[in-house]
């Protein structure tokens, strides 16, 4: 993903990429673990993927980028448990 790329998204699309860039890097990281990924080279790629997005985000004056993304999993998690009881 280019710099250029990145900063055509809107704010939004960018929460959304952060979002999924990170459960990518998750899935990259268990893989690392098993010893199963084909190519170590890509979890170093997401990771600048991911700081490029934070980058634009700081650009544009996003501030409480981590707050947020923590608010919004709470919300998830009390959803998911009154939904469970």
């Amino acid at each position: 993903m280019k710099i250029d790329d990145v900063r055509e998204m809107n704010t939004e699309e960018l929460h959304g990429e952060l979002d999924r860039l990170r459960r990518h890097l998750f899935d990259l990281r268990a893989q690392a673990v098993t010893e199963k990924l084909a190519n170590p080279n890509l979890v170093t790629a997401t990771k600048r993927d991911i700081a490029r997005v934070f980058t634009v985000l700081r650009e544009r004056g996003e501030s409480m980028i981590e707050q947020r993304l923590h608010h919004l999993e709470a919300v998830a998690v009390r959803r998911t448990r009154t939904k469970v009881s």
